[in-house]
This record gives C-alpha cells, sequence and structure tokens, in this order.
C-alpha cells in the first residue's frame, strides 16, 4: 500500500546497545581512616583549648602576673578536685552529692557542730568576707563542713542561715575531709578558711586567724581575673 511506513525486510531497527559501567578503583580505607582520625582529634583538642582558654588565663593572671602584689593566703599548687565521692549529708541526714557544689566560688569553714566562741566568730568573719566583696557576692557561696554526727544550736544555725545571707551547712567525716583539704603545719582544719574555684579545686587557704579586709583582697582578685567565665549562681 503506498504511502506506508513499513521498514524493507532485512532493515529490521536496530536494537539498542547495553549501559556500560567504568568501575574505577576505591580508595583504601585504611589510608583514609588515619587522616580522619587525626583531624578529629585536632578538632577536639581546638574545642577544648577554646573552651579552657578564659580559665587558664585567669589563672594564669592570678598565678603568675599577680596583679596588685601576690596573694595574702597561700595559693595551693597543684589544686586538689574536690573528690567526687565525698560522702556529704544535710542536717537532715541526706545525701548531697559532691557535684551539687560545683559552679560556684566556694569560701569553706571546717568547724565541730559544738560551735565554741572561737567557731561562732569564724562563721561571722566569714559572713562579713562574702559581704565585703559587694556586687559580686552572688558568685561566692559560704560552706560550713561538719566532721561530726552532732547538731548545732537552733541559734547558731539562725544566725547563718538569716535570709539572704544564707551559708550551706554539711556534715562530712572528719577522716573523708581530710584526704581534700589541709591544714598548714602546726594548724588544725579549723583555722583556716578554703577557697574552692567553681570547678570544684580547692586552690587558696587562708592564714590562721587572718586580717579580713588582706584576705577579701585575696578574693576580689580572684573574681576579677575569672570574670570571663565565671557566672554568678549554679
Amino acid at each position: 500500500m503506498s504511502g506506508s511506513n513499513t521498514s524493507a525486510p532485512g532493515s529490521a531497527a536496530s536494537s539498542p546497545e547495553p549501559l556500560s559501567f567504568t568501575v574505577h578503583s576505591q580508595p583504601d580505607p585504611r589510608a583514609l581512616g588515619e587522616p580522619q582520625q587525626r583531624a578529629g582529634r585536632l578538632r577536639m583538642l581546638l574545642v577544648l583549648a577554646v573552651c579552657a582558654a578564659p580559665v587558664i588565663a585567669s589563672y594564669f593572671t592570678f598565678y603568675v602576673i599577680k596583679p596588685k602584689g601576690s596573694a595574702y593566703g597561700e595559693l595551693i599548687t597543684p589544686t586538689v578536685q574536690l573528690p567526687a565521692n565525698l560522702p556529704l549529708t544535710d542536717l537532715q541526714g541526706q545525701r548531697v552529692a559532691a557535684e551539687s557544689l560545683h559552679g560556684q566560688w566556694l569560701l569553706v569553714a571546717v568547724q565541730p557542730s559544738a560551735c565554741d566562741a572561737a567557731c561562732e566568730r569564724e562563721l561571722f568573719v566569714q559572713r562579713q568576707l562574702r559581704e565585703m566583696l559587694g556586687k559580686e557576692r552572688a558568685r561566692v557561696d559560704k560552706i560550713w563542713l561538719i566532721p561530726d554526727d552532732g547538731t548545732p544550736r537552733p541559734e547558731v544555725l539562725a544566725a547563718v542561715q538569716q535570709k539572704g545571707v544564707e551559708a550551706t551547712v554539711l556534715r562530712v567525716p572528719q577522716e573523708a575531709l581530710a584526704g581534700w583539704l589541709k591544714p598548714a603545719e602546726g594548724k588544725t582544719l579549723r583555722d583556716h578558711f578554703y577557697v574552692v574555684d567553681p570547678l570544684g579545686r580547692w586552690m587558696l587557704r587562708a592564714p590562721a586567724d587572718p586580717d579580713p579586709k588582706k584576705f577579701q583582697g585575696d578574693l576580689s582578685k580572684l573574681l576579677k581575673a575569672s570574670a570571663g567565665w565565671d557566672n554568678p549562681g549554679r
């Protein structure tokens, strides 16, 4: 039939050619692993360095540069970390995690539950030292550690827990506490104030019967040196 679009015999439409894939050699994953691991470690170190830089700078300022003179108290080098397993309890006997004390500067006093006149004076000076810091006092917590099983007199507790100037009162066994804080030679634990940084490291010990104004100068320098990384409140 004229005008038909039939193909001539023997001229069948050619079949499409099969697709071909070129397989390239793959890199040895072991060869990629080491550089990637090194890069990962490097990134981790850089992150840690950035996070630690303010802390390192503040400690360098206080320990090495020592602005406006050296410390009145005794710097503890190396610092001593608050033990994570320190057996702290409140006055009701409830366990208190040591980590809960992190995040603030701590001004620590160690006094017995049977608080005598010398103990009362120490706790009064502790309160005054914090108040002398002015607007920076919110960055410092007062801690009274009791190394026995007794309970302080109600009037003593009322004095240290007045609204706005509360101290945290905790019990801890004497032998456990001695594994963290140490008195100066010839002194006892109750003769000093101990300063602990927000990372939980004991780093400064006040002289026995300290001059409050001079020791407050140490505290002010510490707070100034750490202003870039420490914030008020836990």
